[in-house]
């Protein structure tokens, strides 16, 4: 995990590789959090895609200092 707080848009949308890429962990690890509940998955309805918003990377970044 980064030490700096990423920069990113907190009303953006970002893929689960641009945020694994933000956080500096691997996809797997991202998958493990989300199904925790540590950190919110969205789903956009028209294409299924997975995505995660920038409030919520720096939400989740906070709190796994």
């Amino acid at each position: 995990m980064v030490t700096e707080q990423p920069v990113v848009i907190q009303s953006s949308r970002y893929t689960v590789m641009q945020t694994c890429e933000i956080l500096g962990i691997h996809r797997n690890t991202l998958r493990r959090y989300t199904e925790s509940g540590a950190i919110q998955l969205g789903i956009r309805k028209s294409t299924t895609k997975k995505f995660y918003l920038g409030s919520e990377i720096l939400r989740f970044w906070q709190s796994h200092l």
